[in-house]
């Protein structure tokens, strides 16, 4: 396992606009570079083109392992939707491929941390929205993206 650390802040309100879909844990390789794709289509650039880049899910449910996947950025454009990513405490994780392009092995190893390892003894409780920020860090030769994870003191 990489070397993996979970800091948290403060993040504050901030609007993105994106392209929303349903997704599961069987799908979500397939429908990350369909949305992408459409996100954009919509802003008329082309992929890596579009910093910060964001990769968000919410509502996940464990039973069906279904979830509602958002790509979005900064750019608004028709059709694209609006979404308030909420102010408050987020859990983050910054993820280094152990290759620099195979990103899914590396993003589902933190994942599986955070929930299977940090999470539970952290005294804190999922908020049912994490996302993937991409942003400059995340090209060149040494890329890294940054995980947050939206938590809460438990009650």
């Amino acid at each position: 396992m990489a070397n993996l650390t979970v800091t948290l802040e403060t993040v504050e309100a901030q609007e993105i606009h994106g392209v929303w879909g349903k997704s599961s844990d069987r799908t979500v390789s397939k429908d990350t570079p369909r949305l992408s794709a459409e996100y954009y289509r919509a802003v008329g650039k082309k992929e890596g083109e579009v910093l910060p880049f964001y990769v968000l899910s919410r509502n996940y449910d464990p039973r069906t392992e279904a979830f509602e996947l958002l790509i979005a950025g900064d750019l608004a454009a028709p059709p694209l939707a609006a979404f308030t990513l909420e102010a408050g405490l987020y859990a983050r994780i910054t993820v280094r491929p152990k290759l620099g392009f195979l990103w899914g092995p590396a993003v589902g190893e933190a994942k599986r941390y955070f929930y299977t390892k940090w999470l539970p003894g952290s005294g804190y409780a999922a908020r049912n929205l994490e996302y993937e920020l991409h942003t400059e860090k995340s090209v060149g030769k040494a890329p890294s993206i940054d995980l947050l994870f939206a938590v809460r003191g438990k009650d």
